[in-house]
């Protein structure tokens, strides 16, 4: 009896184990074409098979590892397996997804190379984990682990659902719009428009028509009817940012349409009802702007309902690697670029600088070194011109190496105990050889338990 050949069953046992697995699982030719594309890989990238097979795979991945540093490319050119790079992808719905990739040579029945195969991870939910557990609070763009902000962002989604008017202070560039946005996302009114308007910009004339609009004929040129915001913005959120900055004559109509809630546009009689929340934010301190009569103080009372004060970034010195961390994410997507991060001596330099303009003027560091990195680290060479680099006084280069040990010191601290204290694991997801890892756990005296994750029996010795 002649036997039948398992070639096509094995064959067929493949393919339904990749189509089982939750992992994406992709092939690509020596050009770089998609072969083929399991079923978990559709549902992580949100593209349709038909769809992928045959496209170049950085046309369906968009990662910030294909710009400079993929490692299929890197496997295919040295033939050696890549495991748990991370990285992310964008979406098909343009949604940033972190993923763990492997990679390994395709070869075929007679060893020669056909290609790549790549694996790939979706680590989201291990993110938002890891995000909790090391102290990280995020809503929006809003990133801290400091405690003071810990203290505002934990009673936000109360603040949004109430609708009251909320008075946020503190200086330039610390966020303050950032904040007005994040209560608006969170709040009943976040399918309706968001509106900011910088009162100190403009004059009250025009600050009043903005707000409230005119009727054809109010003033010269007023040729036909305009509607204002507190109009167009019906159901949503007007933000007025340096309410300070206004005159007096301005404060009293606005303290008319809050008590009211209703306005009169230029030129008009009739009053319209207003359907909107109003957010109030000033780089000065109200509270002694009303005691110096430069401020009124019956609006004051109006407005401060809830009062949010957001602390400047030289405050919270403990929060600048998170949002350097943060803008780097945000510009790869958007110049689509592979930044890995900055190197000890930037992180020193970054971590030394007072900040007049806050977060802001951080931000700007890190957009400057992108146009002149290309890949990899930003270095001093990419920093702007302006940058103080010259060596601070010894007892300021002590408490900035204090602060850049409790930061990594935390890190580290937070992957051992996600990682049941497995030294090579935690090593692993922060990224580096598990040598770098025990020289920095003996430098910064971080002490292990007497059992790790390698093992349930006590370590001797």
């Amino acid at each position: 009896m002649k036997k039948s050949n398992p070639t096509p069953i094995l064959e067929n046992v493949t393919e339904i184990i990749l189509e089982s697995i939750s992992d994406g699982v992709f092939t690509v030719d020596h050009e770089w074409r998609i072969m083929s594309f399991n079923r978990a890989a559709e549902k992580i990238t949100g593209i349709p098979r038909h769809e992928a097979i045959g496209r170049h795979c950085w046309e369906v991945f968009r990662s910030n590892m294909c710009e400079e540093d993929c490692a299929l490319k890197r496997t295919m050119e040295e033939g050696a397996s890549l495991t748990n790079t991370s990285t992310y992808i964008v979406r098909s719905d343009k949604k940033r997804i972190p993923i763990s990739v492997s990679t390994a040579p395709l070869i075929g029945c007679d060893g020669e190379v056909l290609g790549g195969v790549e694996t790939f991870r979706d680590r989201s939910v291990v993110e938002a984990l890891r995000k909790c557990l090391d102290g990280r609070f995020q809503i929006g763009d809003i990133v801290s682990r400091s405690d003071a902000m810990h203290k505002i962002l934990a009673i936000l989604p109360m603040v949004a659902e109430s609708g009251s008017t909320v008075l946020i202070e503190g200086e330039t560039g610390t966020g303050k719009e950032l904040l007005a946005r994040a209560i608006h996302e969170a709040s009943p009114r976040k399918g309706k428009p968001f509106v900011a308007i910088n009162c100190g910009a403009l004059p009250d004339t025009l600050l009043e028509s903005e707000l409230f609009g005119y009727k054809a004929g109010a003033f010269t040129n007023a040729t036909k009817d305009k509607t204002g915001y507190f109009a167009a913005t019906r159901g949503g959120t007007i933000f007025l940012d340096e309410i300070g900055d206004t005159s007096s004559a301005f404060q009293v109509k606005l303290l008319r349409v809050l008590e009211e809630q209703a306005f009169v546009p230029l030129g008009s009689v009739k009053k319209i009802v207003s359907d909107v929340r109003v957010i109030a934010a000033t780089n000065q301190n109200l509270a002694d702007q009303v005691a110096g009569g430069k401020f009124r103080q019956d609006l004051f009372y109006r407005i401060n309902v809830v009062r949010m004060n957001l602390p400047p970034l030289r405050q919270r010195k403990e929060d600048i690697p998170l949002l350097i961390g943060h803008f780097i994410e945000k510009m790869n997507l958007l110049r689509g670029k592979a930044i890995t991060g900055v190197d000890d001596r930037v992180l020193q330099i970054l971590m030394s600088h007072d900040y007049p303009g806050n977060i802001r003027e951080l931000e700007n560091f890190i957009e400057h070194a992108f146009v002149l990195c290309r890949g990899g680290n930003i270095t001093v060479d990419h920093l702007p011109g302006s940058m103080d680099y010259r060596q601070r006084p010894p007892e300021e280069q002590n408490g900035l190496t204090h602060t850049l040990n409790s930061t990594e010191a935390h890190a580290i601290t937070n992957a051992l105990k996600r990682n049941h204290y497995n030294r090579l694991a935690a090593a692993k997801e922060l990224g580096m050889h598990k040598s770098t890892l025990f020289r920095k756990i003996k430098k910064l005296g971080i002490v292990l338990p007497q059992t790790d994750g390698r093992s349930k029996t006590e370590k001797r010795g």
